[in-house]
């Protein structure tokens, strides 16, 4: 045998023991280091920079040429990975850049990020107190504390922790259906009339689209028109109720919306919840986006009435910044998640384990296996405090008021709402092809076209990322949304101008 057999045999060892799940020293520790180093430095801290670009805009088989997307059937070397690492990042969109103002969310909290890392190198489960004995704790203080924050006496009530707000409001609804029709848990939709509910027209379309998937159907989710500003019109309410019951159906539940996603209006809270008293019906506010402005006292007056919802949905991941994903359902109601949805699964939920069982919060949920997406949003606000997110709230509202005043002193920006409510503003830019031609028969065609001419120029550059819609009869419209902190009016203007420069010589 040659005398560096040893060797050669020791090393077929280690790359035959690679498929092995189990950080070891000698295999993994120089991977995981170089592959950490390469997060925080060409990811966290390199693409958090204004100079980089938000995106590195690729065609579909560009990117299939540059990565190997195909899973294979022999293993890579370390080397390899980490080139794919980088190409990953290269390719994807730098949602953690200030000019990322596409959706409602964007940019990576350091707490936020560290919160998340460490649960993803704990890897657990909540459902049982024995498997997740600190993420059960840290839930119920968490969701007690923004039940407070909703104004539900001593935070009582009961809420969770969901994968996303569209689960949240379908959670919503899974809740009223079961308070007000309890046997609907066991025999379906057998045992319910026919019942509707009501959002608006601008509402979420996750209302609509859970109403079909919980059986309820598309058609029993009653849209409601909304003002001029967006909000839900109450005196509509009240009509589209009494067509309801005049028609045979049963109304059971309203979900309002506390921050539209395009607009970002508030609907008015309290006569929706006259209306929802007067005809016993649950209450539920959409506060997914909206939310965060609760942290501020100088803002929270948008939600005015919340506190008299049966159930709301907040989303700590648009406006306070956490992470994705993190949305929580809250509900006035104690047991209501528990009788609706649980199942005893005698294998997991056993009530003679040696602890208090009352710990095992799984079994309201619908899931099982669950991610502990409270630990990054716990992790942020000891960091910061809820100060520190008062101030982060009020820091968005003023960027958006600054950015709002700036582009009504400047020519080519017509705004959609002169005065938004929350951090949505809306705008066309009116290119100077465009300037004069107001009353033309062809403007409003002519019009629509200038955004997607933009924003396909903004991208194709990486300048920056906002995103464009029409919505009724409005064609389309720019919404930039502030939710990013580290913003400040250098940047309002910064965006002013790149509109100005990608937009004034377009022809359409």
């Amino acid at each position: 045998m040659p005398a560096d057999s040893n060797v050669i045999v020791a090393g077929e060892a280690i790359e035959e023991s690679l498929f092995q799940s189990l950080p070891e020293r000698s295999k993994h520790e120089e991977f995981i280091r170089r592959a950490v180093d390469l997060l925080v430095e060409r990811v966290v801290f390199g693409r958090s920079q204004r100079s980089a670009k938000v995106v590195e805009w690729a065609a579909p088989n560009e990117i299939r040429s540059v990565i190997d997307l195909k899973p294979r059937e022999g293993p890579i070397s370390h080397d390899e990975l980490l080139a794919i690492m980088a190409d990953v990042a290269r390719y994807s969109v730098n949602t953690g850049h200030p000019y990322f103002v596409n959706q409602l969310f964007s940019t990576v909290d350091p707490y936020g990020l560290i919160g998340q890392w460490l649960t993803d190198a704990l890897n657990p489960s909540v459902y049982t107190y024995e498997v997740a004995p600190v993420f059960t704790l840290m839930e119920e203080e968490v969701l007690r504390e923004m039940r407070a924050i909703v104004g539900w006496k001593d935070g009582d009530g009961d809420g969770i922790f969901c994968p996303g707000g569209s689960i949240s409001n379908g959670y919503a609804i899974s809740c009223a259906r079961h308070h007000f029709y309890p046997d609907v848990k066991t025999k379906g939709v057998y045992a319910v009339p026919k019942l509707v509910l009501f959002t608006s027209e601008l509402a979420h379309y996750s209302t609509k689209k859970m109403a079909s998937f919980m059986g309820i159907g598309s058609d029993n989710c009653i849209m409601i028109k909304t003002d001029d500003l967006g909000k839900m019109d109450v005196k509509d309410l009240e009509i589209k109720i009494s067509e309801a019951i005049n028609a045979g159906s049963t109304p059971f539940m309203v979900t309002a919306t506390a921050g539209t996603t395009v607009f970002g209006a508030f609907d008015p809270l309290l006569p929706i919840s006259g209306l929802c008293k007067k005809y016993n019906l649950w209450l539920h506010v959409d506060a997914a986006w909206g939310g965060g402005a609760l942290m501020s006292k100088k803002h929270r007056h948008l939600l005015n009435g919340i506190e008299i919802a049966d159930s709301v949905t907040w989303n700590p991941h648009k406006l306070l910044a956490a992470p994705q994903q993190c949305s929580t359902f809250l509900v006035k109601h104690k047991n209501v998640l528990k009788e609706g949805h649980s199942s005893n699964a005698k294998y997991l939920f056993q009530k003679d384990k040696f602890y208090d069982t009352s710990y095992d919060t799984g079994d309201k949920h619908i899931q099982c296996g669950r991610r502990a997406d409270v630990l990054k949003f716990w992790f942020m606000w000891k960091a910061k405090g809820s100060d520190g997110f008062e101030k982060h709230i009020d820091k968005l509202f003023d960027n958006a008021k600054y950015f709002l005043e700036h582009i009504k002193q400047r020519a080519g920006f017509k705004l959609v709402l002169e005065n938004p409510e929350c951090t949505n503003i809306m705008f066309w830019y009116v290119p100077k092809c465009l300037r004069g031609c107001e009353n033309d028969s062809n403007y409003k065609e002519r019009l629509h076209k200038v955004a997607p001419n933009i924003k396909e120029r903004m991208i194709k550059e990486g300048s920056m990322m906002v995103t464009y819609q029409p919505q009724g009869n409005l064609v389309n419209f720019f919404r930039i949304v502030f939710q990013n902190s580290a913003l400040d009016h250098k940047d309002m203007v910064y965006f002013a101008n790149e509109f100005e420069r990608l937009g004034s010589d377009i022809v359409v």
